[in-house]
């Protein structure tokens, strides 16, 4: 009997994040682990393995590529298929510099934390609807270049090791003012960037849309429904048989 095919997924939260808080990555329900289901029932088993944290960015998973060890020298090697599911964060309509506004949970004393973060909440989506978006929470030069960087690093050190990315799904979060102004150039780029860079995508843009603003998806806005995750992982799941010729059939189709 074979062994079960490896799907290493480095996300931000959207891929363990539900309608009502962060999960275990362990969570059936939770996209890649719909996805990985999906794939074993259509005759390839298949685990998938999410790493990641909330708010991460393209920055952040080449940071994690090359920073954690276990990451790099366990979780990658060992992998059949890697997602490169980060992207939907860099987008979003940022107030402060990323060195700022990362630095925020580091101030001392506590009361002055506390004080900056409530602050912070309140001015975000403000300038969100102030600037409609210009200022991304990573600049799109900066987002293509990180991606690059890892599609390539992962190529030249596996070989033959197929990577998967996505475009940026859009959202309803009020955190954010609501604001979408970035969303369609954001997915433009990615279609360019798979384009120039042979790296096929994920089509969140597309699968997430009718999903938007639904009541029974997460009230902050950004996170999903399990409705939403178990179509993005059967929808996946479709893709990757492509990308996984022994992964068998009857699998819906995807787009």
């Amino acid at each position: 009997m074979s062994r079960p095919v490896e799907l290493l997924v480095l996300a931000d939260s959207l891929a363990f994040h539900g309608p009502a808080r962060a999960e275990l990555t362990t969570e059936p329900r939770l996209w890649p682990n719909v996805l990985a289901a999906a794939l074993t029932e259509a005759g390839r088993p298949s685990t998938a393995t999410i790493v990641g944290r909330r708010g991460w960015t393209s920055r952040d998973a080449w940071f994690a590529l090359t920073q954690d060890p276990y990451l790099y020298s366990v979780l990658l090697p060992r992998a059949d298929l890697v997602v490169l599911a980060v992207g939907g964060m860099d987008y979003l309509p940022a107030l402060l510099p990323s060195h700022l506004r990362e630095g925020i949970r580091l101030l001392r004393p506590q009361p002055v934390r506390r004080a900056a973060t409530r602050a912070f909440r309140r001015a975000q989506p403000v300038a969100a609807r102030l600037h409609r978006g210009r200022w991304r929470s990573l600049p799109q030069r900066l987002t293509d270049e990180y991606l690059t960087l890892a599609v390539e690093g992962i190529r030249y050190f596996h070989p033959g090791l197929p990577v998967v990315a996505i475009t940026p799904p859009p959202h309803a979060a009020a955190s954010y003012g609501r604001v979408l102004a970035g969303h369609q150039p954001a997915v433009r780029a990615a279609l360019a960037w798979a384009d120039r860079t042979g790296t096929p995508l994920l089509r969140l843009d597309e699968w997430v849309a009718g999903f938007v603003g639904r009541p029974e998806m997460n009230p902050d806005g950004l996170h999903w429904s399990w409705a939403c995750h178990r179509l993005v992982g059967e929808r996946a799941a479709a893709e990757f048989v492509r990308l996984l010729p022994d992964a068998g059939r009857g699998l819906p189709a995807g787009g």
